[in-house]
């Protein structure tokens, strides 16, 4: 292992930064940092948020200049920055946040840019649509528009029109973070291929267990120096997690063995009776105080609608979902805040931030009514929200005023958590609440959950990850819109993924 390893004698160079370092007034994003990817390589560059991560991907994509340094592609130096054509046949990028464009049509955002001069031929761009998502088996209408794609058909697009630019170098940022089991083995199937035809991937994920299925080196960055680059045969997972962190130990999440067990006959916070909604059915399940449920199933299993159902993100065609023994109305989010649930959603950057506010008004979102009279704001009390969300969920941040959109995704999604809690809920509801964010943030998020618990609020945990389902004291798998099976604290990795894979003996 080394800081910058050397290629072998022959080994052709699909992308190198070499002694980068850039600053943003007096902070500093990247101190003399490196990379070097390899033909046909996925090379995995790791790290907490904030680590420097982001900021080299926009160093290599050509969207802003390093201060010192290097950048070169297959040995030639990186073009001008006002030379996009010529970025874009160097370096193609997948970024976490979607770049989809929702009012366009599928076929017009995978040839955004590229429909060539002239009049365009609808009938050739979408049969050039058509012929780019069938290589890459995915079934989607091309002449829908882009905001009726899910969010995994949406990631899938975004993939598609990346590898579809020719570029030989392919950045992809937490590019499993909305899909579900079969759908990334899909994805690691057709990287495969492609890195058997010389391209080459920079891959950025949390996941840690991707980076060992999917990538041959694995580079760290920490508190924007470069730690180490090493083979990932040749580095254990807890050696990995320790040069992250720079902490010994690592990732330390919490259980529900540690918590006093929620008896039958606690009260029950959250009931749903004979539920039926989009892609669920006669569901049926009671949530007591103090009790973590976790939901778990494929993307398709319908555990994330039946979550937005219960927070009136949707509205069930029957059924009956009670707080407290009080009826919530029908597909009113309005309504169950006012019943006592908090929600983290699923897609923090279009349901769960307003971007250009700032930390303390999107903390305060759901309590704005309580923050002064006749529904004015007071700007102290909104100040003191802010504070208090800082101070309780560990945000990094220069201030409460501070924009949300300048924070790292796990401080963004830890301002998410803080405006679901900010009104003290009686039933807490997160969907995938540890997506896109580092180990520690991870920590964190899930340290919420487990603090929340044990003073009485009743959670549903729905998520891909099975490190965020330790935390539940009941985990119910659900398998084509039906709930199919259900596993107590001492549940293992085996039995609950082939129950979630339909897999039975």
């Amino acid at each position: 292992m080394s800081a910058q390893a050397q290629p072998a004698a022959g080994v052709r160079l699909a992308a190198v930064a070499r002694d980068v370092t850039k600053r943003f007034g007096r902070t500093v994003a990247l101190d003399d940092v490196g990379i070097e990817i390899r033909d046909g390589e996925s090379h995995a560059l790791v790290g907490r948020n904030g680590a420097g991560k982001s900021t080299l991907v926009s160093i290599l994509t050509g969207l802003q200049a390093a201060d010192s340094g290097e950048v070169s592609f297959f040995g030639e130096p990186a073009p001008a920055l006002s030379d996009r054509e010529a970025w874009r046949r160097n370096v193609a990028c997948v970024y976490q946040r979607s770049t989809i464009m929702p009012a366009l049509s599928v076929a017009e955002n995978l040839f955004i840019n590229r429909q060539g001069k002239g009049l365009i031929s609808w009938p050739k761009l979408r049969r050039q649509a058509n012929e780019l998502l069938e290589s890459f088996g995915v079934d989607v209408d091309v002449t829908k528009p882009a905001s009726d794609l899910t969010v995994e058909q949406r990631q899938l697009v975004e993939i598609a029109r990346a590898l579809s630019v020719g570029a030989k170098f392919i950045i992809l940022d937490e590019p499993t973070a909305q899909l579900d089991g079969p759908a990334i083995e899909r994805l690691f199937d057709r990287l495969r291929a492609l890195q058997d035809n010389g391209i080459a991937f920079m891959f950025i994920s949390h996941h840690l267990e991707e980076i060992y299925e999917v990538c041959q080196t694995v580079t760290v960055f920490r508190d924007a120096r470069h730690i180490l680059t090493a083979p990932v045969a040749e580095l254990g997972r807890a050696e990995l997690v320790d040069a992250m962190t720079g902490e010994p130990g690592g990732l330390s999440v919490p259980g529900a063995a540690d918590r006093p067990d929620v008896g039958e006959d606690s009260e029950v916070a959250l009931s749903v009776e004979n539920l039926t909604g989009d892609s669920f059915r006669d569901v049926t399940l009671r949530v007591r105080k103090g009790e973590v449920i976790g939901l778990a199933g494929s993307a398709s299993s319908g555990k994330h609608q039946l979550a937005e159902t219960v927070y009136g993100l949707r509205k069930a065609s029957a059924g009956t979902i009670r707080v407290s023994g009080e009826k919530l109305k029908p597909g009113s989010v309005l309504d169950a805040l006012r019943h006592g649930i908090g929600c983290v959603p699923r897609d923090r950057h279009h349901q769960g931030l307003v971007l250009g506010l700032s930390v303390a008004e999107n903390a305060a979102m759901t309590v704005m009514n309580r923050l002064g009279p006749a529904g004015l704001v007071a700007p102290g009390r909104l100040a003191q929200v802010g504070r208090t969300a800082i101070e309780s969920y560990d945000i990094v941040t220069s201030g409460a005023g501070q924009p949300v959109s300048d924070l790292s995704g796990g401080n963004q999604q830890k301002v998410v958590m803080a405006r679901a809690l900010a009104g003290d809920p009686d039933v807490l509801v997160l969907i995938n609440p540890t997506a896109g964010v580092d180990v520690k943030s991870k920590e964190s998020l899930l340290g919420v959950v487990d603090r929340v618990a044990r003073a009485g609020t009743a959670v549903i945990v729905v998520s891909d990850e099975l490190d965020d389902l330790r935390v539940c004291d009941r985990v119910l798998v659900m398998f084509h819109g039906q709930v199919a099976a259900q596993f107590g604290r001492d549940w293992s990795e085996q039995e609950l993924v082939a129950s979630i894979e339909g897999v039975t003996e």
